[in-house]
């Protein structure tokens, strides 16, 4: 590589910056049996600097400046945002050198395992990456052209990883597609990346396909890799079929292609899910992959495999960026292991998984945090009363020792006895049912996660850690640490990178802007989006809000996009409001917050349902935990179509309660909740009101209930009324 040409990022007047360009010390310690027993190793973050003596970013030489930060060109290379020293100077290297240097560290250690019927199976790396080579030569003879897509339309199983990697190697671009997609969402993503390939996982995927597939001039061939084919179609290939295709193929091509890749190249595709229009093809290299899994691997001090091995369960759609890079990617760089759950694991397999596998991290987005306190709470309240006290008692020291653990930096010099008796008495079974005994990181990202959530599990000693990120920033750009958290806070920033917050307010809100080794190429065929999101000096632009506090922890606070600007012209983000609501009122499952325009804020409300474990929709029975709070509110409901729009006056007159006290807190009479209603049914990704990781798609619910939000703002002689007053301040 020829030498570095050294460039600093400009950070302005009015911008605050975090760094994190000091290397990372790695700390290894054997998982005993229970991470209950052991203590986590300090392991030290990257540490603050001030702007002045931050460490130069450097690039890659160039005959002009900035803008070949980035590329939206499908062939393109752009400069690596190189480091001086650190993790942020580590040599780029390709999917392909990462992954031969894996398997000759880790050649013998389990790469990956599934269930066959009620057996697990494994496959070692040295056999991973020989299946891998064969799957890249099978879609080398099936006519993949360099720098074209194969699109992968299916549930988490060896078969995806092998045509992700398998894509990578013979020089192709590697498309997740979500499976709750459309057809028609599937042709979008299909023709945008002009896939060659596609690779589907049963029938009801390739039915979507076959509906489109007129509509793909590039599309050479369709794999199916589970289950039997229920039609011969021309071009359409087994998975065996498909690899003996590989198999048969000489390695000469493939090897002169992995030679001629270079680390500044794209290989992979993330969708993002399009909430506000197309979704828009990001665009990731070689290093944006390889380079992010090092740092954060190093950040959260995982022990590479010839030490003890690390294992996560693969769950969440890879077509997403964080399952991709947690699942596939940081585990290849320590040698960890992926063991691949059921694909009804949102439904209910999950815990089954957990309590075999033991994982020793383990990433949930908020739902499944969720989902697991509703669950622990309705088997909670059919215990004995002296069951129930003593985990009362249990989880009040819980708390509080956690508590001080976490102001305390992680420096607890001596637990308490009540701390180690609540342990022995109560964590360590909770712990073992969930399948946790051994997971020392378990993480949530992806969407807000309310503090209750946290709490509830912190109480259990189980500490839930933010972290935060993007697919424009390859995954994760802050992270917390057993040693450095804060509820409610995404964390510090990995190693390698920088946060700065752009004109930020009097109380140091502002836009949070990435820069490092993990911010992304571009947008592909969007040279317009991709300067929306680069600044001209190669800063990627969140569009989230946030601010540091004194010890540089990283808070969100909402979204550009999502602000409210009400008739009035005062700026309001609506996270902080809908979160506290759904404190105040445990009935609540999901809250948003409507007024753009508006002359008073208002709320649309949905309350805690059953869901149906085969298609994934909200029910009318009402969870056993909203049951309870309903009856702690007097009423016997048991169903939403007992609540939704006022029925029950109990149940309304304790949300209006519940209301009142966030009202109480508000900084201001517009951000005061006026009028609300609870829905008929809860939000849902069947139903479209929530995007693939759960998400709130606001436009979507918007014109969804557009007549119940008119409803609140027909003329009335004044917001307050008697139905639904508003309490004084």
């Amino acid at each position: 590589m020829s030498a570095a040409l050294v460039m600093d990022p400009p950070l302005g007047d009015a911008c605050r910056t975090e760094d994190s360009m000091q290397d990372v010390k790695m700390e290894s310690a054997a998982h005993e049996d229970s991470a209950c027993e052991r203590e986590e190793g300090t392991c030290q973050p990257n540490m603050h600097t001030t702007p002045d003596s931050l460490p130069r970013p450097v690039s890659l030489p160039v005959s002009f400046g900035a803008p070949d930060l980035w590329t939206a060109q499908r062939d393109g290379q752009v400069r690596l945002r190189m480091g001086e020293s650190g993790v942020a100077a580590e040599p780029p290297a390709t999917v392909n050198q990462v992954f031969a240097s894996a398997v000759e560290r880790f050649g013998s250690c389990t790469a990956f395992g599934w269930k066959d019927g009620e057996a697990w199976k494994v496959m070692n790396y040295r056999e991973y990456y020989q299946q891998c080579r064969t799957a890249a030569k099978g879609f080398l003879k099936l006519g993949l052209e360099r720098c074209h897509g194969v699109g992968i339309l299916g549930f988490n199983s060896p078969e995806w990883f092998m045509a992700d990697i398998g894509a990578i190697l013979a020089g192709g671009f590697a498309v997740g597609i979500y499976t709750t997609n459309s057809p028609e969402a599937c042709q979008y993503v299909a023709e945008n990346c002009q896939a060659n390939v596609l690779v589907v996982e049963n029938n009801k995927q390739l039915q979507k396909i076959l509906q489109v597939h007129d509509q793909l001039p590039h599309l050479k061939a369709i794999i199916q890799y589970k289950d039997a084919l229920k039609d011969k179609l021309p071009n359409l290939y087994t998975w065996e079929e498909f690899m003996q295709l590989g198999r048969e193929e000489p390695d000469t091509q493939l090897d002169e292609i992995l030679a001629s890749q270079k680390p500044n190249q794209c290989c992979t595709l993330i969708y993002t899910s399009g909430t506000t229009g197309h979704p828009k093809g990001v665009m990731l290299s070689h290093d944006n992959l390889t380079w992010t899994a090092l740092s954060t691997g190093r950040t959260v001090c995982l022990t590479d495999a010839d030490q003890s091995q690390e294992i996560v369960v693969s769950y969440l759609p890879l077509s997403h960026v964080a399952a991709q890079m947690v699942d596939i990617w940081i585990t290849m760089r320590v040698g960890g292991a992926t063991y691949f759950a059921q694909p009804d694991a949102l439904k209910g397999s999950l815990a089954n998984t957990l309590r075999e596998v033991r994982p020793t991290a383990f990433m949930g987005v908020p739902r499944v945090w969720e989902k697991m306190q509703e669950k622990m709470k309705a088997i909670g309240a059919k215990s004995s009363t002296v069951r129930r006290r003593v985990a009362s008692w249990a989880k009040d020291v819980g708390l509080q020792t956690n508590m001080m653990k976490m102001e305390s930096n992680g420096a607890l010099p001596r637990k308490p006895l009540n701390y180690r008796l609540a342990k022995r008495l109560v964590f360590q079974k909770v712990r073992k049912a969930l399948g946790l005994d051994r997971c020392t990181r378990c993480y949530t990202g992806a969407a807000p996660i309310t503090r209750d959530t946290l709490e509830f599990f912190l109480s259990l000693d189980i500490p839930v850690y933010e972290l935060y990120g993007m697919s424009e920033s390859t995954g994760p750009h802050t992270i917390s640490l057993s040693d450095a958290f804060r509820l409610t806070s995404c964390g510090k920033v990995i190693g390698g990178c920088q946060t700065k917050i752009c004109n930020p307010d009097a109380e140091g809100n502002g836009e949070i802007c990435f820069w490092g080794r993990h911010v992304f190429m571009g947008y592909l065929n969007m040279p317009d989006k991709t300067e929306e999101a680069l600044d001209k000096d190669g800063w990627l632009h969140s569009g989230d809000l946030g601010k540091h506090d004194e010890q540089d922890f990283l808070f969100i606070t909402g979204r550009i996009k999502e602000l409210i600007i009400t008739a009035g012209g005062e700026n309001i983000p609506p996270v902080p409001i809908e979160d506290a609501v759904k404190e105040a009122i445990p009935l609540i499952s999901n809250a948003m917050l409507i007024g753009d325009k508006r002359k008073f804020l208002s709320m649309l409300l949905t309350v805690k349902c059953h869901i149906d474990g085969e298609t994934g929709a909200p029910e009318d029975e009402l969870t056993p935990e909203a049951v309870e709070i309903c009856r702690k509110m007097g009423s016997n409901v048991t169903r939403v179509s007992d609540i939704a729009g006022g029925r029950d006056r109990l149940v309304t007159a304790a949300i209006q309660e519940g209301i009142n006290r966030v009202n109480e807190q508000a900084t201001s009479n517009a951000q005061r909740i006026q009028k609300w209603i609870v829905l008929e049914k809860d939000f849902s990704i069947t139903g479209g009101e929530l995007g693939p990781t759960m998400k709130l798609k606001r436009p979507v619910v918007m014109k969804m209930y557009k007549e119940q939000i008119e409803n609140f703002y027909k003329e009335v002689a004044t917001p307050s009324t008697p139905d639904n007053p508003l309490p004084s301040k």
